[in-house]
C-alpha cells in the first residue's frame, strides 16, 4: 500500500482539502515525499455524520463481534510489513527494532481487548429482580449495564506512532466500548498514520461494520483538533502529548453547552528515589541501568526518569561519578522531529542556568541531535523553583541531593502528580521505604521497586495514569483493559418486558455475559 498523503473519512481514502504540509525525515530535516493536504471544515464534518450514524449499531452490537473487528484490525496492521516500518522510522528516527516491536505491542493491544469484550466483565451487568410483594412496598426489576459514550476523538501522540497513535490503546479500548473514533494524525508521521488508517478501514469493512466506525484525519495545525472537540457529537476525547495542548483540549471541552471527559496523558518527570543503603551495595550498577532509561528513544518516553532524589554523601557522588561515565559514552541521538530536538536543548540550557543548579554529566553534541546531561541541586533550590519540577522530555534529568531522609520526603511531597515513582532500596532500607510508599502512592499511578518506568507492560493490571498533571482524570489508565472504563457510562432499565431489554440484559443472556443477580 502506497503513502497517498491522505485521510480516511467513511472509509474511503481522500485528498484534504486544505494547506500543504509534509512528513520531515527526522534524522535529516528533509521534505519527505508524499505531499499532504490539511482535511477542511467540510471533511472535519463528513467524518462527524459519518461517526454519529455508526454510533448506535456500534453499541448495539455484540461483543464478539467487536473482538473479531479488533483481531482484524491486528492482522492488517501486522501484514502491512515492512512498507509501515520503513516510513516510520523515516519520520520519526525510531530504529527498526523498536519499530517492529511497537507494531507487534500494537496489534497485541487490539487482541487484549479482543479477549476483554469475549470475557464480558467489561460490560458490568447487574440484575435486582422485582419483588412484587415486598412488605416495604413493591420492588422494581433494576437492570445494570455500561453502554458506550458515542463518538471519540483521538489525538496521535508523537513519541509512539503506533502503539499511542491511530490504533494505539485510546483507539483500541474507545472501539472495543462501542465508540466510533475519529483520529486527529499527529503531523510528526503522517505517512505513518495513513498506512495504518488504511489497515483500520479495511478491517472495518472486512467485518461488515458502519464505514463511520473509524476516521484519520490529517493537519498540521491545531484547527482540526479544536473542531473536533468543540462539536457535540463528539462524547470524549483520548489525548497524549503535552501539557500545553492537553490543557488546552480540556478548557475546549469544558467549555461546550455539553461538556465532555478529556482523558490526556501530559506530563511527568518520573521520580526516582535512591535509598542509602541501595546505593552502597550498587551505585555504579543503579547508575548503568539508570542511563540506559534515560536515553532510551533519546529520553522521549513519557515514562523517562527526569528526577531522581537522593541523600547527599560519598554514595551519592559514586553514583554521580558512574553517571558521568556512562553520558560521556553516549552518542547524541535522533529525536522525533527537529522541533522537538530544538525545544529540548532550549529546555535544558534555561535548567541549567538556574541558579543553584549544575550540570554534572554530559555527553557530545551535535547538529541536530540531543545530548545527554545530568544537573543536580539542592533539595531547598528544587523547593523554591516551580520551573525545575518541569518535564524536559529529552535525555536529560535532575538529582535532587537532599540533607537526610526527612528532607527527602519533604521534596517528594512537593512533586507535582506522576505517572511513575520508582524505588530503589535494600533490605536495610525497608524502614524508609514504609514511611516513603504512601507518599508515593499518591503521586502516581504506578510505583516499583528497584527498576525504571521506562517499559509499560500492556496487561490488565497496569495503570498508566496518575494524578494531574501526569493525566486529568487521575482514575484512569491509558493502558491495560482498564482503558475501556473510560468510554462507557453506567444505564439502568427498570421494569422493561424481556423483549424489549437488550441483549445484554435479557435473562436469555444470548451473550454470554457474567452478570451478578439479586434475587
Amino acid at each position: 500500500m502506497p503513502v497517498s498523503g491522505h485521510s480516511f473519512i467513511a472509509g474511503v481514502s481522500v485528498a484534504g482539502e486544505g494547506a500543504t504540509f509534509h512528513g520531515i525525515e527526522a534524522a535529516s530535516g528533509a521534505l519527505l515525499q508524499p505531499a499532504f493536504h490539511a482535511v477542511s471544515p467540510a471533511q472535519v464534518e463528513a467524518a462527524l455524520v459519518a461517526a454519529a450514524a455508526a454510533a448506535g449499531y456500534l453499541a448495539g452490537s455484540a461483543p464478539a463481534s467487536r473482538a473479531q473487528l479488533l483481531e482484524a484490525m491486528a492482522d492488517r496492521i501486522i501484514d502491512l510489513g515492512d512498507v509501515l516500518i520503513d516510513r516510520a522510522m523515516a519520520e520519526t528516527g525510531l530504529p527498526r527494532g523498536r519499530l517492529a516491536g511497537e507494531r507487534m505491542r500494537t496489534a497485541n493491544q487490539l487482541r487484549l481487548f479482543a479477549r476483554t469484550l469475549r470475557e464480558g466483565d467489561f460490560a458490568g451487568v447487574r440484575i435486582d429482580r422485582a419483588d412484587p410483594a415486598r412488605p416495604a412496598g413493591p420492588k422494581p426489576d433494576l437492570r445494570l449495564v455500561m453502554r458506550a459514550l458515542g463518538p471519540v476523538a483521538v489525538f496521535g501522540a508523537s513519541n509512539f506512532p503506533l502503539a499511542f497513535s491511530v490504533a494505539g490503546g485510546d483507539t483500541s479500548s474507545a472501539l472495543a466500548a462501542g465508540c466510533p473514533v475519529v483520529v486527529k494524525g499527529h503531523p510528526a508521521h503522517p505517512g505513518t498514520a495513513e498506512l495504518v488508517a488504511g489497515a483500520l478501514c479495511q478491517a472495518v469493512a472486512d467485518c461488515g461494520f458502519p464505514a463511520g466506525t473509524f476516521a484519520l484525519l490529517q493537519d498540521d495545525g491545531i484547527g482540526v483538533g479544536q473542531a473536533l472537540v468543540a462539536d457535540t457529537r463528539i462524547k470524549a476525547v483520548g489525548f497524549t502529548g503535552s501539557r500545553r495542548a492537553g490543557e488546552a483540549l480540556a478548557v475546549i471541552a469544558a467549555s461546550r453547552p455539553e461538556p465532555i471527559p478529556v482523558y490526556a496523558e501530559m506530563s511527568a518527570t518520573n521520580p526516582v528515589i535512591l535509598l542509602p543503603a541501595r546505593l552502597e551495595e550498587a551505585a555504579e550498577t543503579i547508575a548503568a541501568s539508570f542511563v540506559a532509561s534515560l536515553t532510551l528513544g533519546s529520553g522521549q518516553f513519557c515514562t523517562n526518569p527526569g528526577l531522581l532524589l537522593a541523600i547527599a554523601g560519598p554514595d551519592c557522588d559514586r553514583f554521580i561519578a558512574a553517571v558521568k561515565t556512562a553520558i560521556a559514552a553516549w552518542a547524541p541521538g535522533v529525536m522525533l522531529t527537529p522541533g522537538i530536538c530544538q525545544n529540548f536543548a532550549s529546555v535544558a540550557e534555561a535548567i541549567g542556568a538556574v541558579p543553584g543548579v549544575t550540570c554534572v554529566a554530559e555527553s557530545e553534541t551535535a547538529p541536530g541531535r540531543a545530548g545527554a546531561r545530568l544537573f543536580t541541586a539542592s533539595a531547598a533550590t528544587y523547593l523554591a523553583n516551580r520551573q525545575l519540577h518541569a518535564e524536559m522530555f529529552g535525555p536529560a534529568a535532575l538529582l535532587v541531593q537532599c540533607a537526610d531522609a526527612a528532607e527527602l520526603a519533604q521534596v517528594l511531597a512537593a512533586v507535582e502528580g506522576q505517572l511513575t515513582v520508582a524505588v530503589h532500596f535494600a533490605d536495610a532500607d525497608h524502614g524508609l521505604v514504609r514511611d516513603l510508599l504512601p507518599l508515593a502512592m499518591d503521586r502516581a499511578g504506578r510505583v516499583l521497586a528497584n527498576g525504571f518506568g521506562t517499559g509499560v507492560e500492556v496487561s490488565p493490571a497496569m495503570v498508566h495514569g496518575g494524578p494531574y498533571p501526569a493525566t486529568t482524570d487521575s482514575r484512569t489508565t491509558s493502558v491495560g483493559t482498564l482503558a475501556i472504563d473510560r468510554f462507557l457510562r453506567p444505564i439502568c432499565l427498570q421494569d422493561f418486558p424481556e423483549d424489549l431489554l437488550p441483549q445484554s440484559l435479557t435473562d436469555a443472556n444470548a451473550w454470554d455475559l457474567p452478570r451478578k443477580i439479586w434475587e
